[in-house]
């Protein structure tokens, strides 16, 4: 049996793409599912915030395949669940009333080798199950992308990849951590360093790099911030990264000065053609799709050490030296599991961690939106505050330093 809040709308105001290149059409439109008919394993989210991603300029252009419109935009949502599905209301995951941060998987199999930790050993299947869900193949699809998102006043996910929000969390730091935090965490978690070791950041003044930092700085790893843009540099400066280098010097002046910051005056661990041999960071990861970001970030990663990529350009170039001379390791990142999800938040609240922001307020202000985030000069997050009231409620139970405002 569906559990319902009383009083929903049947219609809705939501931001759709009718057409790639155009503008976001604000229209009305049912709420998505009515709710007698909510999935088993769903719940129906009153959207608070919905912030905006790279990924929803790329889709709004058409540069994503295989994307049916129309389509609702934005995977990155918080809000107050409204209606739970009864597989939800059995196990009690969420109830009406609870914060969420959404999930962006919609539709998980739940039978599907990532989804069941299956043809694994017991501790594989320990270490595995759950840890992968959000890499099931057979998902509806991705919130904002091939399903309708969070763009409009209600939404559809899926409870088996949303989160609830812990008290010291507010919604409107929530919703860019849904997809930019959750990828970051996950991100800096992989590389597996200790407290002391050195990571380097590739793209440390972005909406995910400004997260980066803080997550590394505050589990106690030393933290090189590597950017092309001034606000980007500024931006890590003021995250606490322990040495901040301008990409727009050039490799070779990178990877010098990142040498200098880790090893001193001790440059004996630094060949001839001016490549780590045994020295640089630990290991590095990736958050920019410049077409030389990938190559950079193994050019100053450790020989044998490991290179995190999370940007998402069409084709990851990276010289051959890197993986043949020097044995730099690639692994690719995505996202964040549910328990993973949950350890971020938590994260989040217990070491005040910040999220910056420009925040956006009504679904009819997309175009200054856009506007923001194509200059340039972005710093963190753009964010589009759907109902303010849910801001308001939630003040007795959240710090008023948890996020801060962009300069515009």
């Amino acid at each position: 049996m569906t559990e319902l809040a009383p009083s929903l709308p049947v219609t809705m105001q939501a931001l759709r793409i009718t057409s790639f290149g155009a503008p976001y059409t604000l229209t009305t439109v049912p709420v998505p599912p009515p709710p007698s008919t909510l999935r088993p394993h769903d719940i129906l989210v009153k959207v608070a915030v919905a912030s905006h991603c790279h990924t929803d300029t790329i889709i709004r252009l058409g540069a994503v395949p295989s994307i049916s419109l129309p389509l609702t935009g934005s995977h990155e949502g918080s809000g107050t669940v409204v209606a739970v599905g009864s597989s939800v209301a059995a196990d009690g995951s969420f109830k009406s009333g609870d914060r969420v941060m959404c999930g962006i998987p919609l539709g998980l199999c739940g039978s599907c080798r990532d989804c069941t930790a299956t043809g694994t050993t017991d501790i594989e299947k320990e270490k595995r199950t759950g840890h992968y869900m959000h890499y099931c193949a057979q998902i509806d699809g991705h919130i904002g992308i091939q399903v309708d998102g969070v763009f409009a006043e209600y939404a559809a996910v899926d409870s088996r990849t949303s989160t609830v929000i812990p008290e010291g969390v507010s919604l409107l730091a929530a919703a860019p951590l849904g997809c930019a935090g959750r990828t970051a965490w996950r991100a800096v978690k992989e590389t597996g360093l200790q407290p002391g070791q050195w990571l380097g950041i590739v793209g440390s003044g972005g909406g995910l790099g400004h997260l980066a930092v803080q997550f590394a700085t505050k589990m106690g790893l030393k933290v090189v911030g590597i950017e092309a843009r001034d606000e980007g540099l500024e931006l890590t400066r003021e995250m606490g990264a322990d040495v901040v280098v301008d990409a727009r010097k050039g490799k070779d002046e990178v990877v010098r000065e990142v040498g200098k910051a880790v090893l001193g005056d001790d440059r004996k661990e630094v060949d001839h053609n001016g490549l780590f041999a045994t020295g640089g960071v630990d290991a590095t990861v990736n958050l920019s799709d410049a077409d030389h970001a990938a190559g950079l970030a193994c050019a100053i990663t450790k020989m044998h050490g490991l290179m995190v990529q999370v940007a998402q350009p069409l084709e990851v170039k990276i010289p051959f030296m890197e993986l043949i001379l020097r044995d730099v390791r690639i692994k690719g990142s995505l996202q964040c599991s549910k328990e993973e999800s949950d350890e971020l938040l938590h994260f989040v609240a217990e070491h005040g961690v910040k999220v910056k922001m420009t925040p956006f307020y009504g679904l009819d202000q997309v175009e200054e939106l856009e506007k923001v985030v194509s200059s340039g000069k972005l710093q963190g997050r753009a964010a589009m505050i759907v109902d303010p009231h849910q801001l308001q409620h939630e003040k007795e139970i959240v710090k008023p330093s948890q996020w801060f405002k962009a300069k515009t």
